[in-house]
C-alpha cells in the first residue's frame, strides 16, 4: 500500500519557478509589466504562431475569442458534449445558441461524420453555425484538416478548446499555429500541463483578430491612435470601443508560466511514457483505451480508461479510491446538466458521449508521477480483474 494519495492530476513546481515569481514581487509591476509581454513572446514561439495573448483563465479565453469573431444573440455555436461547461457556457454568455455534436467513440473528440450530417440538416434548416469548436480532449487532437474543410463549405469559423493540449501536435504543427482555425484557447490550470495557478491564452495568426483579443482582455479599451474617433496626440488617451471586463493576467502568474513552458518538452516526454506503460499494461484486460490519430501526437493531459459497462465502471472506481488512487470521471455530458436540460436539450442526442461517460475513468496522469506510483497504479488496476 503506498503511504499517501495519488491524484489524477497535479502541479509540480522547481525552486526555478518560485524564483520567477519571487523575482517579480520583488520588481516594479505586479501586473501589465514585462513578465506578461515575455511569456505571451515564449508562448508564441513554442506555438509557431504569430500572435497570442495571456489572461485570467481560459473560460475568459474563450468568451473572448467567440466575442471578438462577432458571436451574439441569435448566433449559434457547436461543440462537443464531452467537455468542461465552460466551453458552451461562454457561448452562452454572449447570448447565442447551443447545439451539441457527438465524439467519435475511438478518439473521444468531434466525431467529423456527424458533424457533416448535422451541416448538411442544418442548411436546408437555414440553422448554419457561426462557430464550431473542437474539444482536444486529454491532449488528444481533433481532426482538424476535415473540419476545416467543412468549415469552407458551411461557412463557419473554428475556435479549437485546446484547453488540455499545451505541448500536443497535430500533422507535426504544434496545436495553437491555428493553420485551420481562427483561434485556439489553453488553459493553464495547476492539473494542465503547465501552470499559471489559474490562466489562460488565446493564439491567432490574424492580426486583425488578435487586436480585437487584445481589446476585449482590458475592458474593450485600445491605446493605438489609428482606431481613436476622438482628439489624438494626447500621451495619456485611450478610448474604449468594445464593451468588455477585465480577462488580464497578473505578471505574477505570468512569471511562473514562462519557467514552467522551458520543461515542456521534458514534461511532454514523461507524459508519454506514462501513457505507453498504461497502454501495454492493459492491452490484455477488457478495458479500451482513447486512440491516438497516426496524424497527431496528444499531450496526454488525461488518460481515460474504460470498463465493459457502469456498473463495472462505479465498481472499479470505488476499489481504486479504497486504495488511495484518486480517480475522477471527466466529464459529464454537458447537455444532460440541470441547466441545460432546463434550455430542452434532447438527452438521447449523442448516444456516443453518453456511451464514453458511463464507462470512462480518469487514471493518475502527470509527469511528476513517480515510477513507484506509476507501478502502484497498473498493479491495482490488475489486481481488480484478478
Amino acid at each position: 500500500m503506498m503511504k499517501s494519495t495519488i491524484p489524477y492530476g497535479r502541479q509540480h513546481l522547481t525552486e526555478d519557478d518560485i524564483d520567477a515569481v519571487t523575482k517579480v514581487l520583488r520588481s516594479d509591476f505586479l501586473t501589465q509589466g514585462p513578465a506578461v509581454k515575455n511569456f505571451e513572446s515564449s508562448l508564441e514561439a513554442s506555438f509557431k504562431v504569430k500572435h497570442v495573448s495571456v489572461l485570467n483563465n481560459a473560460t475568459s479565453g474563450l468568451f473572448v475569442a467567440y466575442k471578438s469573431l462577432g458571436l451574439g444573440t441569435g448566433d449559434i455555436l457547436w461543440t462537443v458534449p464531452n467537455t468542461f461547461v465552460a466551453t458552451s457556457n461562454a457561448a452562452l454568455l454572449l447570448g447565442a445558441n447551443v447545439e451539441f455534436v457527438d465524439i467519435n467513440i475511438n478518439t473521444f473528440c468531434l466525431c467529423t461524420k456527424d458533424l457533416e450530417d448535422k451541416l448538411v440538416q442544418a442548411r436546408k434548416n437555414g440553422k448554419l453555425p457561426k462557430i464550431v469548436v473542437p474539444v482536444h480532449f486529454g491532449g488528444q487532437p481533433s481532426d482538424l484538416k476535415r473540419i476545416h474543410e467543412l468549415s469552407l463549405e458551411y461557412g463557419f469559423k473554428i475556435v479549437e478548446d485546446a484547453s488540455h493540449a499545451v505541448g500536443a501536435s497535430y500533422e507535426d504543427q504544434p496545436i495553437g499555429s491555428c493553420l485551420y482555425s481562427s483561434a485556439s484557447v489553453f488553459s493553464f490550470h495547476p492539473v494542465k500541463i503547465i501552470t499559471t495557478g489559474e490562466g489562460g491564452a488565446i493564439s491567432t495568426s490574424s492580426t486583425e483578430l488578435n487586436s480585437k483579443i487584445v481589446r476585449l482582455i482590458s475592458h474593450g479599451i485600445t491605446r493605438d491612435e489609428n482606431l481613436f474617433e476622438g482628439e489624438k496626440g494626447l500621451p495619456w488617451k485611450y478610448e474604449q470601443i468594445d464593451i468588455s471586463l477585465n480577462f488580464r493576467m497578473p505578471d505574477i502568474l505570468a512569471a511562473l508560466g514562462n519557467s514552467q513552458l522551458q520543461r515542456l518538452k521534458e514534461n511532454i516526454g514523461r507524459r508519454q511514457e506514462i501513457a505507453k506503460k498504461y497502454q501495454m499494461a492493459f492491452e490484455s484486460l477488457p478495458l479500451r483505451m482513447q486512440h491516438a490519430e497516426v496524424d497527431s501526437k496528444s499531450s496526454w493531459h488525461l488518460f481515460v480508461i474504460q470498463t465493459e459497462d457502469k456498473i463495472e465502471r462505479v465498481k472499479l472506481f470505488n476499489y481504486l479510491r479504497s486504495k488511495d488512487i484518486m480517480v475522477n470521471v471527466h466529464y459529464i455530458p454537458v447537455h444532460t446538466q440541470p441547466y441545460y436540460k432546463k434550455l430542452g436539450f434532447d438527452l438521447s442526442s449523442c448516444p456516443n458521449s453518453q456511451n464514453y461517460y458511463d464507462c470512462a475513468i480518469s487514471i493518475p496522469m502527470y509527469h511528476s508521477l513517480t515510477d513507484q506510483s506509476l507501478d502502484y497504479v497498473i498493479q491495482s488496476v490488475k489486481n481488480f480483474y484478478s
